[in-house]
């Protein structure tokens, strides 16, 4: 085959140090802009991005040279400084790890709404909750000993 043809696209999950509530609705906005930028910074595609106050969303497209790890360690790094700088937050931390689930073409939209909501969702359950599900709902093994 002369090229390469790719569909490459991940629903990205990671929370704030300790799941403080550390995101303030008066900038979450913006940091979900910001981070649409780390995102096409790297030339990634941000197809949505959304959270609450203690973490995010974002469903992302890469391209066949990106690494996963080094994606999450680029635009968690540059938002954080961006926090720190943008809202006076010198403790604002993201926690270390991060979850990455694929996303199929056909499941694209799904993913696209179920961030978009995500303030709607957590009225109704924790994200701990909600991280275990995606979890089991992947077939991924964990450690429950490690999780939080």
């Amino acid at each position: 085959m002369p090229s390469t043809h790719l569909s490459l696209h991940y629903h990205v999950v990671f929370s704030t140090k300790d799941r403080k509530p550390w995101i303030d609705p008066a900038w979450r906005d913006d940091l979900h802009r910001y981070l649409g930028g780390c995102v096409k910074t790297i030339n990634a595609v941000p197809e949505e991005i959304g959270g609450t106050c203690d973490h995010i969303h974002v469903l992302l497209g890469l391209r066949a040279t990106h690494c996963l790890s080094v994606v999450m360690r680029e635009i968690k790094t540059a938002s954080s400084r961006w926090v720190h700088e943008e809202s006076n937050r010198s403790e604002f931390a993201w926690q270390e790890g991060y979850g990455a689930f694929t996303v199929s073409q056909s499941n694209r939209s799904v993913v696209r709404k179920y961030i978009a909501t995500q303030a709607e969702h957590h009225r109704q359950r924790t994200f701990q909750d909600e991280y275990l599900e995606l979890l089991e709902k992947n077939d991924v093994v964990f450690d429950a000993r490690f999780l939080w």
